[in-house]
């Protein structure tokens, strides 16, 4: 009998401590949700907006202030103001839903306002993380927005970057990354997916194109598109015309199908690995300046040859290099780079593709602007399961099995 009641009791009590968790959590997310939501009002609602460019006229490019007394007029009306609307709204919901959970939000947002009023009366910057003044020395974060993250807000597109500690916000409303007035540099121009990429990029974001390809003649003069012909291994050459790219795609490739001649060997390496990893370098090269590593990517469309047969033993072998170096690669944080794992669609390399290049490009900057670093395209279900669990197996990996640029300099100085 008394074993019975202990039991009863054990259950009540992990049924509330679930209960208590599930709505800590919902309250938390609620209110990075509001948060974020009335920073997109205020670019959007004029009344607002007046309040709220007092933020924006507080900070120079280098995060500096403008001066002492513009941030503190930004603290009280955007910072404060912001807080107590926060505050005031969870409150309700936490009295509404009469669930203990809830007021775990009417604390988290009651830092919020803390930290505010703390840097309106002493005038301090130090515990606004996101506007230290200095250099950008990290690339923008995927779960937590850092300072890089938040520069772009400021001074790369008012209008997208909105959300202030999780990401959440932007990734609904397609505001993590602006591709708006870019200028984009993209290889395999000449190809449907890269045709398709040029239309939307120039027609629905205004963004310069500058096509680099190795058939010039293929592709139609229009307005925002700039060809440039390269031929594979003069890579180098290209690097001049790289240094005010804001994004490179590398889109080029090459299927040899079944043939697993010596040639086949050479020819499907140079295309798909080698020359994506030369450009990849190059590009590299030209993240300089303390706020490169906001604005600069690189996107490589590695296929969903990483995780699934292609029926081209040779397009898998080389496309999987090319994926394993550049998940390498991204251990160094030099810049973004996001990959493209594309299934199977209708182009010169794949003319039995069940998907279209429009569809494909749709999806790929559909998927960027949420800033998605793994931009999986495919009609496959099992991709969604099997590269996640791929990537991040690599990841791990070579994070504990290899050393970086800055390892070794920092190695170098020990010695």
């Amino acid at each position: 009998m008394i074993l019975a009641q202990s039991f009863t009791i054990d259950g009540i009590l992990v049924n509330n401590c679930l209960q208590f968790t599930v709505w800590s959590i919902l309250s938390l997310l609620l209110a990075e949700i509001i948060r974020d939501s009335y920073h997109a009002l205020c670019h959007q609602v004029t009344w607002l907006a007046k309040w709220h460019n007092k933020h924006h006229a507080a900070y120079r490019r280098d995060l500096s202030l403008v001066s002492q007394q513009a941030y503190i007029d930004s603290q009280l009306y955007h910072d404060i103001v912001e807080s107590i609307i926060l505050l005031v709204l969870l409150i309700i919901v936490a009295l509404v839903g009469k669930q203990w959970g809830l007021w775990l939000g009417v604390a988290y947002s009651g830092t919020f306002l803390y930290g505010a009023s703390l840097r309106y009366f002493q005038g301090t910057i130090d515990t606004d993380y996101n506007h230290l003044p200095g250099p950008l020395e990290a690339i923008p974060s995927v779960w937590l927005v850092n300072r890089t993250y938040h520069w772009r807000h400021h001074f790369d597109d008012v209008n997208a970057y909105y959300s202030g500690v999780f990401p959440l916000v932007d990734k609904i409303l397609g505001t993590g990354l602006s591709l708006k007035g870019k200028t984009i540099a993209l290889t395999g121009a000449s190809g449907a997916l890269g045709k398709a990429l040029t239309s939307e990029l120039i027609n629905k974001y205004n963004a310069k194109v500058i096509a680099l390809t190795t058939n010039p003649d293929k592709i139609d003069e229009q307005t925002g598109l700039k060809v440039i012909n390269w031929q594979l291994g003069n890579e180098e050459q290209l690097k001049e015309n790289l240094q005010k790219v804001d994004i490179l795609i590398i889109n080029h490739g090459i299927n040899v199908y079944g043939d697993r001649t010596s040639t086949a060997i050479q020819n499907s390496y140079e295309v798909n690995t080698f020359s994506a990893l030369r450009l990849i370098d190059i590009f590299s090269a030209t993240v300089t300046g303390p706020q490169a590593k906001a604005t600069k990517e690189i996107w490589v469309n590695t296929s969903e040859a990483e995780v699934s047969p292609a029926l081209s033993p040779l397009y898998e072998l080389s496309k999987r290099t090319l994926g394993d170096i550049v998940t390498l690669k991204r251990l160094d944080g030099n810049c973004v780079i996001r990959k493209l794992i594309l299934g199977p669609f209708k182009s010169q390399l794949n003319p039995y593709g069940v998907m279209s290049a429009k569809q494909v490009a749709k999806g790929i900057l559909f998927l960027a602007q949420r800033d998605f670093r793994n931009i999986i395209v495919t009609v496959n279900p099992l991709t969604y399961l099997l590269f996640p669990i791929k990537e991040f197996s690599t990841w791990l990996y070579y994070r504990f099995f290899s050393q970086g640029v800055n390892s070794n300099l920092n190695a170098d100085k020990r010695r």
